[in-house]
């Protein structure tokens, strides 16, 4: 069997490809935008592998809800990764005579209208699950349980990835990754209810 390299050296002199093979430079904006969607969604897998392994032995059902919405998540970042690596003017100048790029164009199209509707499902999880919590006075500090650190990582990944598509002007994509952080702060609380660890709270000595 013929071995296939992972490697191609093709990025040796610091570009790389977006889809279409268009090449760009590895600092470009839009290579930081989808690079960090990348590491979001890499973090989301750690907290569904944490989340899977802490679940109590008959289950629980929340925390599966909670997993089976995180892998989903988890595609829908993988297909605004796509549209994040994809220079739709410099793709549209390609597209005599390929077929597929034109289809991949309509594709990115779908994309952006349906995100909208994306983000509103979003927004109707945080309000179920804000509903459920203790309120707040004060600002918590990320930890309790160790999923819950890790969903506050998750989170401060996800505003990240947000400042990154900003120079991009991709609007629903934006909105719907500040949508993401918000519902994981909701989570990170909810997670350490669940394995009933106490929130820490921040202690204002700037007071």
């Amino acid at each position: 069997m013929k071995l296939t390299k992972i490697y191609t050296k093709t990025g040796d002199d610091g570009t790389t490809s977006l889809v279409g093979g268009i090449r760009v430079a590895k600092d470009s904006p839009r290579l930081e935008a989808y690079g960090t969607v990348d590491e979001l969604s890499s973090h989301l897998g750690l907290l569904v592998a944490m989340l899977r392994q802490n679940t109590q032995p008959n289950g629980n059902e929340n925390i599966d809800a909670e997993v089976v919405l995180l892998e989903q998540l988890q595609n829908e970042l993988f297909n605004i990764s796509t549209m994040l690596a994809t220079d739709e003017t410099a793709l549209a100048e390609r597209s005599d005579g390929y077929d597929w790029i034109t289809t991949h164009l309509g594709n990115m199209a779908d994309l952006r209208r349906r995100l909208p509707e994306e983000t509103k499902k979003l927004e109707e999880r945080i309000d179920k699950a804000t509903s459920s919590l203790p309120a707040l006075s004060t600002f918590i500090l990320p930890g309790g349980s160790m999923a819950a650190a890790q969903c506050h990582v998750c989170r401060t990944v996800c505003r990240r990835a947000e400042r990154d598509i900003l120079p991009l002007a991709e609007k629903e994509a934006g909105q719907y990754i500040n949508r993401l952080s918000d519902y994981l702060y909701v989570l990170a609380r909810k997670i350490n209810i669940i394995y009933g660890m106490e929130e820490k709270t921040w202690q204002n000595t700037c007071r």
